[in-house]
């Protein structure tokens, strides 16, 4: 591997080293229910996320609030020693990709088919420190 290349890979691990990822795939709703939720908790601090989430009448919020969860586990498991009221974290980035598509056909009138898809999706959290901010 070249230099420049050796260089630019540990910076890009380093800069990865103070974040916590956790990644929700094939989830059976529809990216466009998904990202309302996911929103409302972009850039907020994890506490506050975990409160709107808690509260929220939309059905996303269930699955989301369950995926935030697991990305503050993961940031505890990479920083041992750390609290997590200290590093206040909040979700730095949150994204919703259309997963795999479920095609059926409902029957119709005079002998034709409707079609139907079912959409799902894959949700990415990506928790961060408020103290690293540049």
């Amino acid at each position: 591997m070249g230099n420049r290349k050796q260089n630019s890979a540990t910076a890009r691990k380093e800069a990865k080293k103070n974040l916590a990822i956790a990644r929700l795939n094939n989830c059976p709703t529809s990216p466009r229910k998904m990202r309302l939720v996911a929103d409302i908790i972009r850039g907020v601090d994890v506490d506050k996320a975990l409160y709107i989430l808690k509260y929220s009448k939309k059905e996303a919020s269930i699955r989301l609030e369950k995926l935030l969860l697991s990305a503050i586990a993961n940031w505890q498991v990479k920083n041992e020693g750390k609290d997590i009221e200290e590093a206040k974290l909040y979700v730095k980035e949150i994204f919703v990709d259309g997963g795999s598509m479920l095609k059926r056909l409902r029957p119709a009138p005079q002998g034709r088919g409707y079609r139907i898809r079912k959409r799902s999706n894959h949700v990415t959290i990506i928790l961060g420190n408020k103290n690293e901010v540049n």
